[in-house]
């Protein structure tokens, strides 16, 4: 099965196969995700979760795939993505089988882009948007599409200090950005200075009280 698509204003051409996500046709939350995607040719991406490859060859036909590389741990899923990644003149994108990004080196990213598997359990996309924090840049971003509101809000908030939320058609796209301090690392930093001061001036109060 073949899809023809023009995305991020350049031409794009998908062989998919019916155990595939959203074979017939591009995912509209796939869509709409890449229409907040604004990338440079300086990006590095990330397609995390890539399936047959539509949003990092989207992104490659518009910025070039030197800085691209596109996962997933389907090994099926991956085979389609690098020969689509063919099919479209991408012979520069790097291609890596990974369970999330355990097995993706890299920890300079600019952008991380994701459509995850929503309609299983969190723990994916909770691993998906924890271990991709750490694989950002200060001031890279990570985009997620999902059908699901309440618990990425609260995830990516959680974790990024803040996200930006955008709905239609029933989808969500997240954004958010890496800033200095998230408040998990801040709320950390908070417990630590406290049980140090604790001890520091707790102890020496205990003492003077003592010998008085």
């Amino acid at each position: 099965m073949r899809i023809k698509e023009i995305i991020c204003g350049q031409k794009v051409v998908f062989e998919t196969g019916n155990y595939y996500f959203s074979p017939k046709g591009i995912d509209k939350g796939t869509l709409f995700m890449l229409s907040k995607v604004q990338a440079a040719k300086e990006d590095k991406v990330l397609d995390l979760g890539c399936g047959y490859g539509v949003v990092g060859i989207s992104i490659a036909k518009e910025i070039g795939g030197e800085h691209i590389v596109m996962s997933d741990i389907s090994e099926e899923a991956l085979a389609l993505t690098k020969a689509n990644l063919a099919l479209n003149g991408l012979a520069s994108v790097r291609v890596i089988k990974s369970n999330g990004l355990k097995e993706i080196p890299d920890r300079d990213f600019t952008l991380i882009l994701s459509n995850p598997p929503y309609h299983a359990d969190f723990s994916v996309a909770k691993a998906f948007i924890e271990d991709g924090y750490k694989r950002l840049v200060l001031g890279g971003k990570m985009i997620m599409v999902t059908k699901r509101l309440t618990w990425y809000r609260n995830k990516f908030t959680s974790v990024f200090g803040g996200v930006k939320v955008f709905e239609r058609d029933g989808y969500y796209v997240f954004v958010a950005e890496k800033r200095k301090v998230n408040r998990i690392s801040q709320t950390r930093e908070k417990q630590k200075l406290s049980k140090k001061l604790e001890r520091k001036y707790g102890g020496k109060q205990k003492v003077s009280q003592k010998s008085g």
